[in-house]
């Protein structure tokens, strides 16, 4: 493994060295059926249950020698000082949107009696309800009106979905500005720990993309296809404008990339990032849910002489189009369900389609798409099956539980 950049990402299937995960904790606890909708959930894992899973997908990434961090202990390890750590705690405040003045003062001194770092990140991950401030009694009426809600600080139960806050493109970042006011607190911990980790905060990483951006983008839609292209979905998550700003700063780097791939998908929640359709296997190969095919449009921006950004509607097929950016003579598109309509819609809802590469020709996937997963074998693919019945109920796969740090450059 080289040390040269703490981040090397030029592909979505070169050795995976290193990835972030985010064990899934008491935030799932604290999910309760009237607030679902506004948490991005369809239903209440049994959290027990997905942290083991959660466990035995780590334990197949150690066992296949990919170094394993987690997002809590890196966001803990980035609070090097109590300033460093107040500053954090008036941000994450500030986002949280609470309304109640005397609320907010309380929550800041309870957060503060954590002296542990973990344990204080951790919290701020689970949420607080209203009942764990002790002797809390407001008299303010913005405190008042809002007494029956039963949190004070919501909590984020998507976090274990570790693809999505920031993407890693090349030996950048873009660290993302999401859909959802519950997600987009979930950047401010790739925030502090791209400012201040001890790994991360002299490297001059480049940030392709802001938090502060208006425009919503997610990394579920950030694939990076080779060390010359990125595909972008066009989705219910990520916005064209964001597709655009991401564009111009990658292009206009030092790292290569030449072309990037906007790919307009339905505006759904079953198809809500590029991967929950669409993910990349091999050097030629993919997978790819068979309902987007004929109503799918892409768009391939590159930078002329002048440095601006060329726009062209593609006309060929989705074969044709990857062959020719990708300088491959064949491509290989395997179907979720393969191929039957009906095993496809069961199992793209169970993130069939979402594989999460370890090496080319190598993937870790559900158990329980059994159809989809012997196509793959069929095609010569190499599975590393985990269980999933409890994870996959916050509607997200391998892929979307891991953010690769670093992978292998292709050869």
């Amino acid at each position: 493994m080289t040390d040269s950049k703490p981040i090397e990402v030029y592909s979505e299937i070169g050795k995976l060295q290193e990835v972030l995960l985010h064990r899934p904790g008491e935030e799932l606890e604290n999910l309760v059926p009237d607030y679902l909708e506004e948490l991005l959930f369809d239903d209440i894992p049994f959290l027990k249950r997905a942290q083991e899973e959660h466990d035995y997908f780590a334990k197949v990434l150690t066992d296949l020698g990919v170094m394993v961090v987690y997002l809590e202990d890196l966001a803990a390890e980035s609070l090097t000082s109590e300033a460093i750590k107040e500053q954090f705690l008036d941000e994450f405040l500030q986002e949280a949107k609470i309304s109640g003045v005397q609320t907010r003062a309380a929550v800041r001194d309870y957060l503060l009696g954590i002296e542990d770092n973990k344990a204080f990140i951790l919290k701020t991950m689970a949420g607080i309800q209203k009942a764990e401030l002790n002797d809390f009694k407001p008299n303010n009426l913005s405190d008042l009106v809002d007494l029956n809600y039963l949190f004070a600080v919501d909590p984020m139960p998507n976090l274990y979905f570790t693809r999505d806050n920031f993407a890693t493109i090349g030996h950048g970042i873009s660290l993302n500005h999401m859909y959802s006011t519950t997600r987009n607190r979930e950047t401010i911990y790739a925030k502090y720990i791209f400012s201040y980790h001890p790994k991360y905060r002299d490297a001059n990483i480049p940030h392709l993309y802001t938090r502060d951006e208006k425009t919503r983008i997610e990394g579920g839609d950030e694939l990076v296809l080779s060390p010359k292209v990125l595909a972008v979905g066009i989705s219910q998550r990520t916005a064209a404008e964001s597709i655009e700003k991401l564009a111009e700063n990658l292009l206009s780097s030092d790292m290569g990339f030449e072309r990037v791939l906007a790919f307009d998908l339905a505006k759904n929640r079953k198809f809500m990032h590029l991967d929950t359709v669409f993910t990349v296997i091999d050097y030629d190969t993919f997978t790819i849910h068979p309902e987007i095919e004929g109503d799918l449009t892409v768009y391939s921006l590159t930078k002329n002489i002048n440095g601006a950004i060329d726009i062209v509607k593609e006309t060929s097929s989705l074969e044709d189009i990857l062959r020719h950016v990708l300088e491959l003579e064949t491509i290989k598109l395997i179907r979720c369900g393969d191929g039957n309509l009906t095993a496809a819609a069961r199992e793209q809802w169970n993130d069939g389609s979402n594989t999460l590469a370890v090496a080319p020709g190598e993937v870790i996937v559900y158990d329980r798409n059994l159809i989809t997963n012997e196509a793959l074998r069929k095609a010569g693919v190499t599975l590393h099956e985990i269980p999933g019945s409890e994870l996959v109920r916050g509607r997200g796969g391998p892929r979307c539980m891991s953010m690769p740090l670093k992978r292998e450059k292709l050869i």
